[in-house]
């Protein structure tokens, strides 16, 4: 009998280890407005390289992470701050093209957020700057009857990696950003 007990608790934690989300759980990260913001699939830069109005134009990151700009080609955006891919640019530019680049570069829209679980529309919705988890929260339609409504799960990119955090209603959300509103259970 002491067997089958074991291979049912077996089998349960095999079952339970294969349920598991791919995303690590973390304690909630600082809010910091100083930190950069990084640059990831969906943005769309407005790219200015002065005195070549040819060259400036509106570019989207790709899937891959990448911006296509005439001349230069490809050049690799996914996780770089608006400053890095200024130099980047300028540095592909000054390989032959031109001999003292000046180049700038705004995120001209950023990539959306997305509103999942207890709320009335769950979906993607454009970022704003300045969001909030309960300004996002308003924007999906608000909670749902059976929400829990003091805190949600925030899956955000940190350092390349997915991770999964508990959050206030008055965190602030970032682009790309998956809050989970979750369900009740009374």
């Amino acid at each position: 009998m002491n067997h089958l007990g074991l291979l049912v608790a077996m089998l349960a934690t095999a079952f339970l280890g294969g349920c598991a989300s791919q995303s690590a759980t973390i304690a909630t990260p600082r809010a910091s407005v100083e930190t950069p913001y990084r640059l990831g699939s969906g943005d769309r830069l407005r790219v200015i390289v002065f005195g070549q109005d040819n060259l400036s134009n509106s570019f989207s990151v790709d899937g891959a992470g990448d911006i296509s700009m005439p001349l230069i080609g490809r050049v690799r955006a996914q996780g770089l701050a608006t400053a890095e891919i200024e130099r980047a640019i300028e540095a592909r530019l000054r390989q032959g093209f031109l001999r003292e680049p000046s180049v700038s570069v705004e995120v001209e829209a950023y990539r959306p957020f997305f509103v999942l679980g207890e709320v009335a529309v769950a979906g993607q919705y454009p970022f704003i700057a300045g969001m909030t988890v309960q300004k996002a929260i308003a924007v999906a339609g608000g909670f749902t009857p059976r929400a829990v409504e003091g805190s949600v799960d925030i899956t955000r990119l940190i350092d390349g990696s997915l991770a999964t955090f508990p959050a206030p209603l008055s965190y602030p959300v970032r682009p790309g950003d998956a809050i989970t509103v979750q369900e009740r259970f009374f």
